[in-house]
């Protein structure tokens, strides 16, 4: 019997378990959307700004380990997505965007806001599949899925043009084809098992792709813990992924976040084999390839990752497995610890350390205005063992990472190649994924002026998180690296910023507002926020440019040039 185009995608979409698409309504897919509201099957989440609902649906593939999806129009809708889209991409997250087109007897006409997907699309993407006859409809919605969720995950974009929808066809639903779990050789884990046997001073990065693993078995987690505390093991989180560990673990190793702080670097450097498990290794974890060096490893160097095609592409490691991480984990916890791992203890219990102190919760009160560090510690009094924790890009998020110990079972979102705008589109993605959960978002001034208007989404779909922002009255990274790299140039006014009232802007969307301004307000204010359930909270903090991260401070006295 035959059936509508759309018709067959919306099928096709719940036949994929897609159960939530994020959207800004656009003519070019109206077919669509009226289809997907009548039969009220998949929630439409409508944002405020294509920026705003691809990242939502970013996150929202990070948080089930499956594929988001979210649709746009087309031009300048696909464009003001594109943010997302590179995020998606450099950070390995499955998603899945459907996009708009011209009806097919305009292409290549330069009809109203057309443009060539396949070109613009190219390095963005994993793939960009265009739906020009009805019947390879569904056969697209499960090429696009499959390919988002296997090897390197990434964002897949499916043209739809706005001709199709309405036009006929006779196929059934094209199934999800079954995602593949590529396990490692035994001569390979054998090979790795002899590798960690011999060493004396391990480092084992965790990344990822190991999260991924653990987002679709909770067991995953278990076992990493097995496998350090069995086989005395440091396990360090990489960038963007400190839940992946248990901070206060005695083997937690260190945090191979950006730009590690020289004293644990330096500790670091002393390893004798390092391991990247589920950790495709990038410029802010391999310390802009410093460690290890390209394309010659300084140290033995061992690649685990699911995709043959990124083993060996930078380094030439001394032993590459193309498969899943979490399949490596447990087929050494199979071959059983080595004897004389305990060789190893005074190594962990020495990188443990240094960890520790570098976490401690201590901090120089600033003349400028708070010290974000007083914010973000008063903060993690209050996290609860699930709370999802959200950061937008700045150096405000490094105060994060530096004063927040998470722990498993916590999840942490953000942009890891560094995309602003994340934050709070994220935080909403979280909200709708795990509802009854604490919710917490940590922005910048910058950041909450490109996408906080989706704090409207927020409250349109009942999401209540606690949004904390950062107003520095600056672009603070941009600043830190002005004055860094040219000391005796001027930067503020590249940098700055005239900002509105945070909190009255907050309570114009009709969300709760709370003002810092001093760290006497901290505690108190902090505690008021986290007692707000109902609806969304903004905490405008007037914090310090002196600070310029968790970890520098301008020294050009008490002022700003």
């Amino acid at each position: 019997m035959s059936k509508t185009v759309a018709r067959l995608l919306a099928e096709s979409l719940e036949a994929h378990d897609v159960d939530r698409i994020y959207c800004v309504p656009g003519e070019s897919y109206v077919g669509l959307t009226s289809v997907l509201v009548e039969r009220n099957s998949i929630q439409l989440v409508v944002c405020r700004h294509e920026s705003g609902a691809a990242f939502m649906a970013a996150a929202d593939g990070r948080l089930r380990s499956r594929a988001g999806a979210a649709m746009v129009s087309r031009g300048p809708g696909l464009s003001n997505a594109m943010v997302a889209l590179h995020s998606a991409h450099h950070d390995c997250t499955p998603m899945v965007l459907l996009i708009g087109h011209v009806e097919r007897r305009d292409f290549g006409r330069q009809a109203l806001q057309e443009q060539n997907y396949s070109v613009l699309l190219a390095d963005t993407t994993k793939l960009v599949i265009e739906v020009i006859d009805p019947d390879q409809a569904s056969e697209a919605i499960a090429r696009a899925f499959y390919t988002a969720e296997s090897g390197t995950p990434g964002p897949v974009a499916v043209i739809l043009p706005e001709d199709i929808f309405d036009a006929e066809t006779d196929e059934p639903v094209d199934p999800p084809r079954a995602r593949t779990v590529s396990g490692p050789r035994a001569d390979d884990l054998d090979r790795l098992a002899d590798m960690l046997a011999a060493a004396e001073r391990p480092l084992l990065l965790v990344g990822g792709a190991l999260l991924a693993d653990a987002v679709a078995d909770p067991t995953v987690t278990d076992d990493l813990n097995r496998l350090a505390e069995e086989w005395v093991l440091p396990v360090c989180p990489t960038h963007r992924r400190p839940q992946l560990f248990d901070a206060t673990h005695p083997n937690y190793g260190g945090y191979m976040g950006i730009r590690v702080p020289p004293v644990q670097i330096a500790e670091m450097k002393k390893t004798d084999l390092m391991v990247a498990l589920g950790e495709r290794m990038t410029d802010p974890v391999s310390q802009s390839y410093s460690f290890p060096t390209p394309p010659e490893p300084q140290i033995p160097f061992v690649h685990v990752w699911p995709d043959a095609d990124q083993v060996g592409r930078i380094w030439r490691p001394a032993l590459g497995l193309p498969c899943n991480p979490s399949e490596v984990v447990r087929g050494l916890l199979k071959r059983g610890a080595p004897t004389g791992a305990s060789k190893r203890q005074g190594w962990v219990d020495g990188l443990h350390k240094i960890h520790r102190d570098l976490l401690a919760k201590d901090w120089e009160p600033t003349s400028d205005g708070v010290n974000f560090a007083a914010v973000v510690c008063e903060v993690d009094k209050h996290l609860a063992p699930d709370a999802t924790v959200t950061t937008d890009a700045g150096n405000f998020a490094s105060y994060v990472h530096r004063y927040i110990g998470f722990r498993q079972g916590q999840v942490f979102l953000a942009s890891v190649v560094g995309a602003m705008g994340s934050g709070l589109p994220m935080a909403v993605a979280a909200g709708l994924r795990r509802p009854n959960t604490q919710i917490v978002a940590f922005l910048g001034d910058g950041g909450a002026l490109m996408t906080g208007n989706e704090i409207a989404t927020a409250l349109q779909y009942g999401v209540n998180p606690v949004v904390i922002i950062s107003d520095n009255a600056m672009y603070g990274t941009i600043g830190m690296h002005s004055y860094m790299r040219y000391p005796d140039r001027p930067f503020m006014d590249g940098t700055r910023l005239t900002n509105p009232d945070f909190a009255a802007w907050a309570r114009a969307f009709g969300a709760e507002a709370i003002t810092i301004r001093d760290e006497s307000d901290v505690a108190d204010g902090i505690a008021r926020a986290f007692a707000v359930k109902t609806r969304p909270v903004v905490v405008h903090c007037l914090t310090s440019a002196l600070q310029m991260s968790a970890w520098r401070h301008y020294e050009g006295g008490e002022s700003l040039p």
